[in-house]
């Protein structure tokens, strides 16, 4: 019997509680095991010493999700008492094994007499461990905002500005003037799109366009508006159903931060000294930090890193945030490096805001694997890359199947807890990467990879432009100004229309967010999957490879399609219906 490959942890993602009430046990195994049984009862149902004889109820597991070299098995416990005992029998046909916390075990392991065997043992479902988030995020569809790039309206900063409608001398150090104002004048139009979230990357005081070198986090950046013009973007943006989301930028401060002003003019003898990791007091040049002068941003010399494992950086940061929302009534934050960042602070941060806010959303910036800021007293959701970078893959690279694309999505959605992916941040693109249009390098497949948005759990978010098909490489070509001459001229209806309705299917049918999917293993790249909701089932066809398809619909509601007529999918297309 092949055993390698079975695991379970009675921790973390393994187990976990998705309630007061039910608790989720997820086991992985490879592809040669054909049934897993768990075997559970209170842990002292029998007494309370080690020793006692104990005995539990068997429950087979279904297959939760199949990645390319394994299955991941599931159940959902109501233990009645708010704690379980249990262990696993693990069948390959008709062999069997028995996985328990110091490993597997053969099949006459539980013949023995007078051993202590090593149960899995969930102690109980407290309350306050219970990974939660606000309610609303599982509804949300974001749209992110570069705000000098965004709309100018009435522009009064001080920096010398480029052409708007000139992207082709667009470079890192341009600025465009967008907004505040520009913004605000922008809020219907977003409204009529079907947005109900703003994510706005760093507004306060910087000397970059991209202001993710703070200087001052108290203050609007002037090149943007004020204080007051942001409460009141807010409240406007509330009154049309709008949650507003703001960037943190905590991992770093620019060097124009008054801490680090005072660490160069007074070196050790600065109370802020400590607040940075500072290793040679020579401030005297610039030029990146390989040489370890300080620690940095990416070796970026004008983001002087913080320690955010520092008390008195931790208060500081703490009371922004708490300002932040007093003076703006902000419904989330999303930190900046959100990895580096200590995880004492991100649960001090969790703790003490939450309870000035208790339905803020906080979300992590992080490029991989989350799990150990998603266990309920850190972050609320994160930027979900392994999504965008699973999706772009696929449509990049034209060797992987439709199973390979089953694989992918399923690997994203067992990384974490079930209440996760339900507000787990997905994006195609953003700032900090090529436009989707750019990366795939085809309109249809922007459609396709948006119909994948539109119809995965979590909270989707376009980047500003997306809805245009807007282009661009890595920075700074991603961060083009948006030409709305060409959008009040009409130019960009077509493409516009297609994104409004997607997302507004989106919003309009509790499937799409639903986790409870059915795939179709067809041949080559043609993908095919179920979304089941209690109230209806939604089917999504997507025509990945280069023939086209025929593909008949029967007792089925067109809810949206592209490139399909008369039973013809072409290259290209998509087609989502509700059955009937």
């Amino acid at each position: 019997m092949l055993v390698e490959g079975i695991s379970h942890k009675c921790a973390f993602t393994d187990c976990y509680s998705l309630n007061e009430d039910e608790l989720v046990i997820n086991v992985k195994t490879n592809k040669s095991i054909s049934k897993v049984v768990i075997v559970h009862a209170d842990p002292y149902i029998f007494g309370c010493s080690g020793t006692d004889p104990w005995s539990g109820q068997p429950l087979e597991l279904h297959i939760e999700k199949e990645l390319s070299h394994e299955l991941i098995w599931s159940v959902t416990l109501k233990p009645e008492f708010k704690r379980i005992q249990y262990y696993f029998e693990i069948y390959a046909g008709d062999e069997l094994c028995y996985l328990f916390e110091d490993g597997v075990h053969d099949k006459d392991f539980m013949k023995k007499d007078n051993i202590i065997r090593h149960f899995y043992k969930f102690a109980w479902m407290n309350r306050a461990d219970i990974c939660t988030h606000p309610k609303w995020a599982e509804d949300i569809f974001w749209y992110q905002i570069f705000p000098d790039r965004f709309c100018k309206l009435d522009y009064e900063g001080n920096k010398q500005l480029n052409d708007w409608d000139d992207y082709k001398s667009l470079t890192r150090d341009s600025f465009y003037g967008g907004n505040l104002k520009g913004a605000m004048s922008k809020l219907e139009y977003l409204k009529d799109l079907g947005i109900t979230g703003i994510y706005f990357t760093p507004l306060v005081t910087s000397t970059e366009n991209h202001k993710y070198n703070i200087s001052d986090y108290e203050h609007i950046d002037p090149d943007f508006g004020d204080n007051e013009y942001f409460r009141k973007l807010v409240e406007k943006a509330h009154s049309l159903g709008i949650k507003v989301m703001i960037d943190a930028v905590f991992n770093h401060s620019g060097r124009g931060f008054f801490a680090w002003q005072d660490v160069v003019k007074n070196g050790k003898n600065s109370k802020y000294y400590d607040w940075y990791f500072v290793k040679k007091d020579n401030f005297s040049f610039d030029g990146n930090t390989k040489d370890g002068r300080y620690y940095s941003f990416a070796f970026v010399d004008e983001m002087p890193k913080l320690d955010t494992s520092n008390p008195e950086v931790m208060d500081y940061f703490t009371k922004v945030c708490k300002d932040w929302i007093e003076m703006w009534n902000i419904d989330g934050i999303r930190f900046d490096v959100g990895n580096e960042i200590s995880h004492a602070f991100i649960k001090k941060l969790h703790r003490e805001l939450k309870a000035v806010k208790p339905d803020l959303f906080l979300l992590g910036e992080i490029w991989m694997d989350s799990t150990p800021y998603l266990l309920g007293d850190e972050y609320d959701s994160v930027m979900n890359y392994p999504f965008m970078q699973s999706l772009s893959n696929f449509f990049v690279d034209e060797t992987l199947s439709s199973d390979d694309f089953m694989y992918m999505m399923n690997y994203c959605y067992s990384l974490y807890m079930k209440q996760v992916n339900q507000v787990v941040f997905n994006f195609l693109d953003s700032h900090d990467v090529d436009r989707a249009i750019t990366r795939c390098g085809s309109y249809d497949k922007l459609i396709q990879q948006l119909s994948v948005l539109v119809t995965m759990p979590g909270s989707p978010c376009i980047y500003y432009g997306t809805e245009i098909a807007l282009e661009g490489k890595n920075d700074p070509d991603n961060r083009r100004p948006m030409p709305w001459k060409d959008i009040e001229n009409k130019v960009y209806d077509k493409t516009i229309s297609t994104v409004k309705s997607l997302i507004s299917l989106r919003k309009q049918h509790k499937a799409c967010e639903s986790q409870n999917i059915t795939w179709h293993s067809e041949d080559g790249r043609f993908i095919k999957y179920e979304k089941h909701s209690a109230d209806e089932v939604l089917k999504v066809y997507i025509n990945a490879g280069n023939s086209p398809l025929d593909v008949t619909i029967n007792n089925e509601q067109v809810l949206f399609s592209h490139l399909y007529d008369s039973s013809c999918l072409q290259k290209g297309g998509v087609i989502i219906t509700k059955l009937l």
